[in-house]
């Protein structure tokens, strides 16, 4: 979440790569495996059109850039891990999103991260367990 925040805040200039590993060295120094990270954070990279389309589909009172940057990244991890990775499963990639929401977004940050990633995961509900 940090890459991706700091990646955006500074208006994807720098290399979302170098942010991911600069941090991993800033803090987590101690992470042999950085696959999940890695694979998180450039999938978001690689979907981001249509993972801001998806949620400005789902949160259609919020334009993606009136979302603060924090809620934003939170919701482009859970809607990458919800819609298109699909490794996690899905009310853990939620709970993960509003925690993180509760921790580092403001007040209202879970409700809102929960109130997205939950619309989205029952809007596509039936599909899901189709495919399970």
């Amino acid at each position: 979440m940090q890459s991706l925040y700091e990646w955006d805040f500074y208006e994807k200039k720098r290399p979302l790569i170098d942010i991911v590993e600069h941090n991993i060295v800033q803090f987590a120094p101690g992470i042999d495996d950085t696959k999940f990270i890695n694979d998180l954070v450039l999938g978001v990279e690689k979907n981001i059109d249509k993972i801001d389309e998806i949620i400005a589909q789902t949160a259609t009172e919020w334009p993606i850039n009136q979302i603060s940057p924090v809620d934003r990244n939170i919701l482009r991890m859970g809607v990458y891990e919800l819609e298109i990775s699909r490794e996690v499963p899905p009310k853990v990639a939620i709970n993960e999103a509003v925690e993180l929401g509760k921790t580092f977004g403001g007040t209202a940050s879970g409700k809102f991260v929960n109130g997205v990633l939950g619309t989205l995961f029952k809007k596509n509900e039936p599909e899901t367990e189709k495919k399970e």
